[in-house]
């Protein structure tokens, strides 16, 4: 079993460190990002709503800051408030709602309600921080990793596009024009190989031999893991569903599900890559070297949730069918799934248990287009 990270605990005094410094500069800007599309004339009481726990917040951290409040306390006020404006961000979003601004100089366009998301979400973490202890340093050190983890999650998307073109080219060469069963073949032998070079390339510039990958033959044990994450994976899908729907959400089509609905054959090779390709290579990747990487810095469970977040932020290509909001709808079902595929990997420290639920969820979803 990894080590685990533990907590860089700075005692009663941990608010006299950044942390809370940090806390009240993101937790501010959260505000200004909705605060302005307010002013501009925007009723959405999501907006509204997240504005409010947004000065909650910054209150909270600069009575942390100040150590007016301990973080024993200061902690679920800072913790609650950030958490839900996180949450009605995503809200104002899905439902539509962007507040978007233009830049003078540059003529862009931006969200603000978006900014308050990403910012809402980065005064979560440092809530969790200053309440569990951790000094300015080990904030930095944890960002730093999740920073590395994050570029090489987007690095293994990279590698698969570059590979293709390696793999296609001599492929178009010889044949001519491909079919789409020829060229969805093409594009999950290159997938494999790209995410497959790029975890064995980091763990080798990392000093690390392949006894670092966690293969053990499958038990009883691991058939019941799979069983169970495959109905933990199922039953966070329709609960998310059901979530969205309740709040009149549409979610957006996976690209892959819109290339079959076109062209149903393909699921003759989609089927089969999930289980043999994808569901392997990703958790080769995003588990067992990025969530595994992670352990070294925050604790398991925090690896879990970190190592989601990059998995999710790396399918937003997949899911860029739609608008932000239904992008939004969808990425939190997949944020929910990668979820579930941490813990059973945290819970066996085997690749093959998270690998086997992973790929049969993914081909269990193109079934029906068989029937």
């Amino acid at each position: 079993m990894s080590r685990t990270a533990q907590a860089d605990d700075g005692g009663s005094n941990a608010g006299a460190d950044g942390v809370p410094a940090v806390g009240t500069i993101v937790a501010t800007l959260a505000m200004v990002c909705l605060l302005v599309p307010i002013r501009q004339g925007v009723d959405e009481p999501a907006v509204w709503a997240g504005a409010v726990f947004a000065v909650l917040s910054v209150g909270g951290f600069l009575a942390r800051r100040h150590d007016i409040l301990e973080r024993r306390v200061g902690g679920p006020i800072t913790i609650g408030s950030s958490a839900l404006v996180l949450v009605c961000s995503a809200g104002a979003i899905m439902l539509g709602t962007s507040g978007s601004v233009i830049l003078p100089e540059l003529g862009w366009s931006i969200s603000l309600v978006f900014g308050s998301f990403l910012t809402g979400a980065t005064a979560l973490a440092v809530a969790v921080a200053d309440y569990a202890g951790i000094s300015g340093s080990g904030l930095s050190r944890r960002t730093a990793r999740f920073l590395e983890m994050g570029a090489l999650g987007f690095v293994g998307l990279l590698a698969i596009e570059i590979v293709l073109l390696f793999v296609a080219l001599p492929v178009l060469a010889v044949v001519g024009e491909l079919t789409e069963l020829q060229a969805q073949a093409i594009s999950y032998v290159s997938f494999g190989l790209g995410l497959g070079t790029v975890a064995v390339g980091y763990l080798a510039l990392r000093g690390y031999d392949l006894s670092y990958i966690d293969i053990e033959v499958p038990t009883l044990r691991t058939v019941g893991w799979t069983i169970l994450g495959l109905i933990l994976i199922f039953g966070a899908n329709i609960a998310v569903s059901v979530l969205m729907t309740g709040a009149g959400v549409d979610s957006a089509e996976h690209s892959t599900s819109a290339a079959v609905e076109q062209n149903v054959e393909l699921v003759l090779v989609i089927i089969p890559a999930m289980v043999l390709i994808v569901g392997p290579l990703e958790e080769l990747l995003y588990r067992n070297v990025i969530q595994k990487r992670l352990y070294d810095t925050f604790s398991r469970y925090g690896a879990v949730i970190v190592a989601s977040v990059v998995f999710t932020a790396v399918h937003v290509g997949a899911y860029a069918t739609a608008g932000a909001g239904e992008v939004l709808a969808s990425l939190a079902g997949v944020f929910a799934l990668s979820l579930v595929l941490g813990t059973i990997y945290e819970r066996t420290d085997n690749l093959v248990v998270p690998a086997l639920v992973h790929g049969s969820y993914n081909a269990l979803l193109f079934v029906p287009f068989l029937l």
